[in-house]
């Protein structure tokens, strides 16, 4: 997923804010050049105008000025330390500052609270999203193995989201619980019926929550959510914590051929395979099954994708399985 269009946080300028307005009804035209000297002005007046240092670093962008672009998305991450535009993000595709940068909260709460109305159309009908069908598959292959049937005691839904992973899983698990940071994804999935209670937070938190209450799970399921985070080092250790010692953690990730984690140009991470199976084994989990495949399509292109199970590994009873 991607942004959703044009933003706007009021500078407390009336002026300033109605000639960021006047800005982004002339780049709707076309006349992006014209837009463009319009921001200037606007930032002249308010110089901490975040959300027009943003719009001002997306136009330049648009009309080819790199520099330009450069300097107006500079601004905005100054102006605004939450990041809840994504100027951090825009400056790394660009090849400026880090090649990776973490996602602030801030800014990935607003994307999906902006989204939530129209999250499982889209990635339904228009991304050819199979996320959940691929992860339950990929539980089920490596069960057979332990001696083990599709049931679980509990799950526990990571990103859940609208609750697309929940309905593919419900049906073998006795108690389901979900988190996400965006609230207005939690009540599009609360609405479903489909979980045993539901919270609004963000990943790290909630599983150190779960740990200090003595929590454990024997599956935790992350679909589509790895592609929002950069250094999956730290979610994978808080997951190793609060599994069974049978337990499966089980996820998705956008996937590249080098090392390490890559920004993409849709501002989603790819892990590379290597890297994926490094914070596995800092973790203490050892991955079970392992196979590449597309989650979704981008403009019509299948996503470069890994579906992952991986359980502690003392648990470990036979070699791990990998098939491309």
């Amino acid at each position: 997923m991607t942004d959703t269009g044009p933003l706007f946080v009021s500078s407390g300028d009336l002026v300033a804010d109605r000639r960021y307005k006047w800005a982004l009804d002339n780049a709707a035209r076309g006349d992006f050049a014209a837009a463009a000297d319009i921001l200037d002005q606007t930032v002249e007046l308010a110089p901490g105008f975040a959300t027009a240092w943003f719009a001002l670093g997306a136009i330049r962008d648009r009309l080819g000025d790199r520099n330009g672009a450069i300097a107006g998305f500079e601004k905005a991450r100054a102006a605004d330390p939450e990041d809840y535009h994504g100027a951090r993000l825009q400056l790394a595709r660009l090849g400026a500052g880090e090649t990776a940068p973490a996602m602030t909260q801030s800014y990935v709460r607003r994307l999906f609270d902006q989204y939530a109305g129209r999250y499982d159309t889209a990635l339904i009908e228009h991304l050819a999203y199979r996320g959940p069908a691929l992860l339950r598959d990929a539980v089920e292959a490596v069960l057979p193995a332990a001696g083990r049937p599709m049931r679980f005691a509990a799950m526990l839904d990571l990103g859940c989201g609208t609750g697309l992973a929940g309905a593919a899983f419900r049906p073998c698990v006795a108690r389901l619980v979900g988190v996400d940071l965006s609230p207005a994804m939690i009540e599009r999935a609360a609405a479903k019926g489909l979980y045993d209670r539901l919270a609004a937070a963000d990943l790290l938190d909630a599983l150190a929550g779960e740990a200090a209450n003595a929590a454990r799970y024997q599956l935790v399921i992350a679909a589509d959510v790895f592609v929002y985070i950069s250094d999956l080092a730290p979610v994978t250790a808080a997951v190793a914590r609060i599994l069974t010692s049978d337990g499966l953690f089980a996820f998705t990730v956008e996937t590249h051929a080098g090392a390490g984690v890559q920004l993409l140009p849709t501002l989603r991470y790819a892990h590379g395979e290597a890297y994926v199976r490094d914070v596995l084994r800092e973790a203490g989990l050892a991955v079970t099954h392992l196979v590449k495949a597309p989650v979704r399509s981008e403009k019509g292109v299948p996503v470069d994708s890994l579906i992952v199970v991986a359980q502690p590994s003392t648990a470990m009873q036979a070699p791990a399985s990998s098939a491309a």
